[in-house]
């Protein structure tokens, strides 16, 4: 194999790949990244097995062929080189890579080692938008657990309906759920189902959900999805992310949003965000806990700790309704606070003990819906 790529062109393909390729892995072949020359162009893949990504560049290809690199290395060399073309070229004894007086050897893996990666089916299709669904992901992917041994936790619930799309995550202490009116004629029919028959719910593991975000924040364009037996595929903008469903029962999410909360508070976001992250320095470091002592017409969060001493701010509010004392981790408000664009929050609540909502005030084009539990202090 031989060929010359633009640096900034492979460049940014290979910094889409960082994400999925892990470092330490039982199986050497999946730090690398597989790379077939053919044509007028060269075209990259990677995967852990859970979730993959295909791109491709231009490149001017004398010699075609595949052959495999480690994904990290390679990308520290690219990037490490000066804004000009990159030669890669195998022979018998390793892969050359090569630019201006640069000249380097890399040590290759078998490419018939490298596992194969299933095809889209087409078996359910359809378009989906990506600034909703950039939306969508920023809203969720916060409060997917990482580490819990339930693995259906480990992923958001991604929920099409003809009129609706929904994600819905949690890690058994908040949960984020956000719900975005579809347009008409978004569905597209596939060989199988169509986005508009009937309601279709997957859960997409954590990692998917974090490459999802990287891929939507860059280019334009609508997403085309598709469902295989196993594997989604999102086509976006000509890369294709690639990944393994989960296969297990999503908890019954909509037993946890309450119907009961009867006591209601706004803030100014910006004002409530600084009141916690001033508050939360002197918090509790392994619960953050801070309180929200809310009584008529204001609220007083406050922390305190052994080691560090206590604080407290006030904030002025519209209430004239029975006091309540209610502590939450100070991480999950401002993780909420963080993702949401409305200049007011509201905070729903029943007392100290049952799950509260925060919900964004004035989004009229989509319905977010933050569920948070108290901490027992």
């Amino acid at each position: 194999m031989e060929l010359v790529v633009r640096k900034a062109d492979l460049l940014r393909e290979l910094q889409l790949f960082q994400g999925i390729v892990e470092r330490k892995n039982t199986i050497p072949i999946l730090a690398n990244v597989l790379i077939e020359a053919d044509g007028d162009e060269v075209k990259l893949l990677a995967t852990d097995l859970e979730v993959g990504l295909r791109s491709r560049c231009v490149a001017s290809v004398a010699k075609s062929g595949s052959l495999t690199l480690p994904a990290k290395k390679l990308y520290e060399i690219i990037k490490a080189l000066p804004d000009t073309d990159i030669r890669i070229e195998e022979n018998k004894s390793g892969v050359k890579v090569a630019a201006d007086r640069f000249d380097s050897r890399m040590q290759t893996l078998p490419r018939e080692d490298f596992p194969s990666l299933p095809e889209a089916t087409g078996s359910f299709t359809a378009t989906l938008p990506r600034d909703v669904l950039k939306h969508m992901v920023s809203k969720t992917q916060f409060a997917i657990t990482g580490e819990d041994t339930r693995y259906f936790l480990n992923g958001a619930l991604f929920i099409q309906r003809p009129e609706s799309m929904s994600l819905v995550s949690t890690d058994g202490h908040r949960l984020a759920l956000i719900t975005v009116p579809r347009e008409p004629g978004k569905g597209e029919p596939g060989k199988g189902k169509s986005a508009g028959d009937e309601e279709e719910r997957v859960i997409l593991p954590r990692k998917t959900l974090l490459e999802l975000g990287r891929l939507l924040s860059e280019g334009e364009g609508d997403i085309r999805y598709e469902r295989g037996e196993n594997h989604l595929f999102f086509d976006i903008g000509g890369r294709m992310l690639i990944s393994r469903m989960i296969d297990g029962q999503f908890p019954a999410f909509e037993r946890v949003i309450p119907k009961t909360n009867d006591k209601r508070v706004e803030f100014d976001r910006d004002r409530l965000t600084s009141a916690v992250k001033r508050v939360a320095l002197l918090s509790n470091e392994r619960s953050r806990a801070v309180k929200f002592q809310i009584d008529k017409g204001k609220v007083e969060i406050a922390s305190s700790s052994p080691e560090f001493g206590e604080a407290k701010e006030v904030l002025i509010i519209e209430y004239d309704s029975t006091p309540v004392t209610i502590c939450f981790n100070a991480q999950y408000v401002l993780d909420f606070l963080a993702v949401v664009e409305t200049d007011s929050v509201g905070l729903e609540f029943k007392d100290e003990m049952s799950q509260a909502v925060m919900k964004p005030v004035g989004a009229d084009n989509y319905d977010y819906t933050y569920v948070i539990m108290p901490m027992r202090v």
